[in-house]
């Protein structure tokens, strides 16, 4: 009861003190002044205005998108989990199963720095500064090859950046040429005179009821196909225990998928006819070669221990220090997560390969 009282008293004193239109409510709180507002007041339109003075680089952008965002969205943004992916999908927007992305599905970049200033990262919203938000928006312009590993993202060329579905949006009329045909009182009796038939079925989800026949002639195909896989030609599985040295040959398809798996590289790292270092060493000709072994190049403690040690880059070892860097070798420079499909494992280190000194 003294609890009530004292916060019942405490809502009259503070009736007393606001102005007398907010008192016929329950007499709390006064009108926002235009600095509280303007504290709030972030949203920046497709037309650009408002964004805040600041820049950010690719480069910057990838560490600090592994730091603050990769943790839901992946090293390269292309999503974790349920987590939605940011790069990716471009051509798949006529599909039955688009995938939407900025690159893909966002007409404005104005959209995608928008919306991280106010909401990411997730649990921490509002704690990024705007130059780090510019070089973010430009690490996810990178990951979907808008730009190059050199790009610069700024309040002066924002919006000379040319999103791929610019185009592809129109004014929404509905409520001019459609809401009119749904009004007024719906027919709920006499809809249709014949039964209602499943006439299709999922494609995705297991989600249409089976009758008998359905279910007879799914467990049918079920017999079919073990019984395909019982009575496999011996030649398959002589096929398996060939010789993995056969399939040892340069693939050049291979490389092909694995230089758009290297384009996350660039950033740090050159290859190929007159490659220099950067931040990171360059890697032509690394397939094979002694760990550490760039002339020129200052590598931290941990790559020059290793190196000592007799550490050479041949597939294996690459591979796996690729897959978690920090992991592998503790105490290195190098910021990457590392790749977390062994496809593109395989295919960047092929490319590697079509490189060489």
């Amino acid at each position: 009861m003294s609890r009530f009282l004292k916060s019942a008293t405490l809502i009259a004193m503070l009736a007393t003190v606001v102005s007398p239109g907010l008192a016929q409510g329950l007499g709390l709180g006064r009108p926002a002044l235009p600095e509280e507002i303007a504290a709030w007041n972030h949203d920046i339109d497709p037309s650009g205005a408002d964004l805040p003075a600041g820049a950010g680089s690719v480069m910057e952008g990838e560490e600090i998108f592994a730091e603050r965002c990769a943790s839901c969205h992946g090293d390269f943004a292309e999503g974790i989990g349920n987590w939605p992916k940011l790069a990716g999908g471009r051509g798949t927007l006529d599909r039955d199963d688009p995938l939407k992305t900025v690159g893909s599905y966002w007409p404005h970049l104005t959209t995608a720095f928008d919306y991280i200033r106010r909401s990411m990262p997730y649990g921490n919203a509002g704690t990024l500064t705007d130059d780090e938000v510019y070089a973010i928006t430009a690490y996810i312009l990178y990951s979907n090859d808008l730009v190059d590993g050199e790009f610069e993202l700024s309040d002066q060329n924002l919006m000379d950046v040319e999103m791929p579905n610019a185009g592809g949006f129109i004014v929404d009329d509905r409520a001019e040429t459609e809401y009119a045909l749904w009004q007024g009182e719906p027919c709920m009796e006499n809809c249709k005179d014949a039964p209602v038939k499943v006439t299709m079925r999922a494609m995705v989800l297991d989600v249409t009821p089976q009758d008998e026949d359905t279910a007879a002639q799914a467990s049918s195909a079920e017999v079919v196909k073990a019984t395909a896989t019982q009575e496999a030609p011996a030649e398959e599985a002589l096929a398996e225990e060939a010789p993995a040295a056969a399939a040892a040959a340069f693939d050049p398809e291979l490389a092909k998928a694995g230089e758009k798996v290297f384009r996350k590289c660039k950033s740090c790292h050159q290859i190929g006819a007159g490659a220099k270092n950067r931040s990171g060493p360059l890697l032509t000709g690394v397939v094979g070669r002694a760990a550490a072994g760039v002339d020129g190049f200052k590598y931290s403690r941990a790559m020059t221990s290793a190196a000592g040690e007799g550490l050479i880059w041949n597939e294996a070892e690459l591979s796996s220090f690729l897959a978690a860097p920090k992991s592998y070798m503790k105490g290195t420079r190098m910021s990457f997560r590392g790749l977390n499909k062994q496809e593109d494992l395989t295919a960047v280190i092929e490319y590697l390969k079509s490189a060489g000194d």
